[in-house]
């Protein structure tokens, strides 16, 4: 793998620690700022929001600049609205600079997907999506659980600034080892990517993307009230939980890499999905077994949801050399926020939070559905 590959993955890496650590923020936030936690809690469906909508506009509208200028400029304005909300005295400000910092993630991120399968034989498209999806994985095992650590002791805004400061050293390297040649696409002809996006093997693998995220993210959001409401762990335990839930999904994704297929592995791993959900369900009352299914879900849900992504790449980089990796991180970015909100009512519709398991379990039995059919009526 060409090195410049891992330096994308460090700056993914500091742009998932940024999406995700808001979960251990959000009381500070809302007492410095003076707002509802329900307010403060908001700030992540703007992430998400930033992301869904900015994939596809930034990466139509930087697709004429040299890379190196795209990928660069979009990282540099993500280091300069983290440094702008660890300043802000102002809801208001922070709450858009969450919404630009998302866009930015999601431009950098839909560019550098590019870039990675261009700079690989088309054999490799799927280690080299790994890498950069590990980015993501190693902030739910690292850089989540150290944001909550520095944000107890330091206070929200310190964690800001980490990770304003982390993705400089990514951001040094970009300027110099990204590609400095012209977009090899030239202007993007919008509608003929977006058909060849709407092609049946590629539209599949996105909606498949789309609701397996969905399954992943309906049980990551309320894995820490299962630890401590239905398996009785004490709130300490919850940070080496989440850990060992990014633990498994950091294995998934490089075992994915590796084995670069999408044929009957994919096929076994879709379908395992939905076995192992209703078991941490039916299991998750006990630590220890809750414990060893998050680490066996988390691998399987990422080592799948890259595989889907990888999926998409292979198929529609040639028709859709822009768009195709801004259209996947929106389908991630689409289960990632819906997830959560149907687990919502899930739980609440059960009385329990293993609920949100539960809808997990039903949503990736759609996904195994979809895919037995697609294998029973032709080839994906």
């Amino acid at each position: 793998m060409p090195v410049f590959l891992h330096v994308l993955g460090l700056a993914v890496f500091a742009q998932g620690t940024s999406e995700f650590m808001l979960s251990g923020l959000v009381p500070g936030i809302a007492h410095d700022l003076s707002v509802s936690v329900g307010a403060a809690a908001g700030l992540t469906s703007a992430y998400a929001i930033g992301m869904i909508v900015g994939a596809p506009v930034m990466a139509a509208w930087s697709a004429r600049w040299p890379r190196r200028r795209a990928l660069a400029g979009f990282l540099a304005v993500f280091v300069v609205v983290h440094v702008l909300g660890a300043l802000t005295t102002d809801f208001t400000v922070l709450f858009a600079t969450r919404v630009i910092a998302a866009v930015a993630n999601a431009g950098f991120l839909a560019v550098a997907m590019s870039v990675a399968t261009a700079l690989v034989p088309p054999a490799l498209h799927t280690r080299a999506t790994a890498v950069l999806l590990s980015g993501v994985t190693l902030s739910c095992v690292a850089g989540v659980p150290a944001g909550a650590l520095l944000g107890d002791r330091s206070g929200w805004r310190a964690v800001f600034w980490a990770v304003a400061v982390l993705c400089l050293p990514a951001l040094a390297l970009v300027f110099r080892r990204a590609p400095a040649d012209a977009a090899p696409h030239g202007e993007v002809p919008v509608r003929r990517e977006v058909r060849a996006l709407r092609a049946r093997p590629v539209r599949q693998a996105l909606v498949l993307a789309a609701t397996v995220n969905g399954a992943t993210f309906a049980t990551f959001a309320y894995l820490a009230v299962i630890a401590t409401d239905v398996a009785g762990l004490p709130g300490g335990a919850v940070p080496a939980l989440l850990a060992a839930f990014g633990a498994g999904a950091f294995a998934g994704v490089t075992v994915a890499g590796r084995r670069g297929t999408w044929g009957r592995g994919l096929f076994l791993a879709v379908g395992a999905l939905p076995v192992g959900w209703a078991l941490l369900a039916l299991t998750g009352s006990h630590p220890v077994p809750l414990m060893v299914m998050a680490v066996v879900q988390g691998g399987l849900s990422f080592g799948v949801g890259s595989a889907l992504v990888a999926q998409v790449m292979r198929t529609a980089s040639s028709h859709a050399p822009s768009l195709s990796g801004a259209f996947a991180t929106v389908a991630l970015n689409i289960g990632a926020f819906a997830g959560p909100l149907a687990a919502e009512f899930a739980a609440g519709a059960l009385g329990d939070y293993r609920g949100a398991v539960w809808l997990s379990a039903a949503l990736s039995a759609t996904a195994a559905t979809v895919l037995a059919v697609s294998r029973a009526t032709g080839p994906a």
